[in-house]
């Protein structure tokens, strides 16, 4: 078993991880500990799950098992692969063979790679991140407007054409291994869109190419970032909760000009750092993001199913 830390040791790994523990509380009493000389690796077991007609089960699935994990020292591989194969017995144990709805999920700092070369012996793989701007950040060279691109606050009048782009995202993001199609996907997506456009803060922005709209952004600022500020060491972040540009309209700057226009919402709140999650393999959006100044801060590999 394990004791719970509330400390990260972060020093030469990345400057914008928080020192506080941003697992803290889901740590419940099943873990592992293994080490060798200076070399440590601790392990705690978490389950978190969501119903179907939540919201968020358009974009994870419904359960997931996730290793939270401190690792230290130059054997922190070795240590790890132990653990490791204690949190597998201890999964075979308990989730079905082979359920899709099921995944197994390990959350690392991005700029350490204790651990990866045993995560993919294991059959994980790196799926998705959570990326961070940090606000004096310069984004790629380039024009500063898009001829033929016009950004306008959603109003309640634009739900459809909302729902419409949220569901070709999320259809598009399901390639991928994290988005889940579901039968009740336009339902979901139409109720909480609808509650969003009727807010007094625009929060949700369509891009229109002359006159068409084509792109739409959606962006959460505090308090509504709360859930994801223990992840990163920044006071006051923005959160961009999507971005979608029709394929029509790929490569014209319509994806730019909607980034260039959250990250000015952003600094003119003084949000210190901007955040986003995306799948890593999605060949369009890892690299759009990067060439946007974000970088990864926290790497989720997952196998899914949890158990094959």
């Amino acid at each position: 078993m394990i004791a719970t830390e509330q400390t990260l040791d972060t020093s030469g790994t990345d400057s914008l991880l928080p020192t506080s523990d941003p697992f803290a509380d889901w740590y419940g009493d099943t873990g592992w500990r293994r080490e060798t000389g200076d070399s440590v690796a601790h392990g705690v077991a978490v389950r978190s799950e969501i119903a179907a007609n939540d919201c968020d089960s358009l974009w994870r699935v419904l359960v997931e098992h996730r290793l939270l994990t401190r690792l230290a020292g130059p054997l922190a591989g070795e240590c790890f692969a132990d653990v490791l194969a204690q949190w597998e017995e201890h999964l075979s144990a308990l989730v079905p063979r082979s359920d899709w709805e099921q995944a197994a999920v390990v959350p690392r700092p991005s700029r350490d790679p204790a651990g990866s070369a045993e995560l993919l012996r294991h059959g994980f793989a790196p799926v998705r991140v959570l990326a961070v701007r940090p606000a004096d950040r310069l984004a790629a060279p380039g024009p500063a407007t898009q001829p033929g691109v016009r950004i306008r606050p959603a109003e309640p009048a634009d739900l459809d054409t909302a729902v419409a782009l949220s569901l070709r995202l999320q259809r598009y993001d399901a390639q991928f291994g994290l988005a889940t199609p579901r039968p009740n996907a336009e339902g979901l997506l139409r109720e909480a869109l609808s509650e969003e456009l009727r807010r007094g803060e625009p929060t949700a922005w369509l891009a229109e190419l002359y006159g068409r709209p084509l792109g739409l952004l959606r962006i959460q600022f505090p308090p509504g970032t709360a859930w994801i500020s223990p992840f990163v060491a920044v006071d006051r972040m923005g959160y961009v909760a999507s971005l979608h540009v029709d394929e029509a309209a790929r490569s014209s700057g319509v994806g730019s000009a909607l980034a260039a226009h959250a990250h000015q919402l952003f600094d003119e709140a003084g949000m210190e750092a901007a955040l986003l999650h995306h799948a890593l393999p999605n060949p369009t959006s890892t690299p759009f993001w990067y060439a946007q100044g974000y970088r990864p801060l926290w790497t989720y590999w997952y196998r899914r199913p949890a158990v094959r």
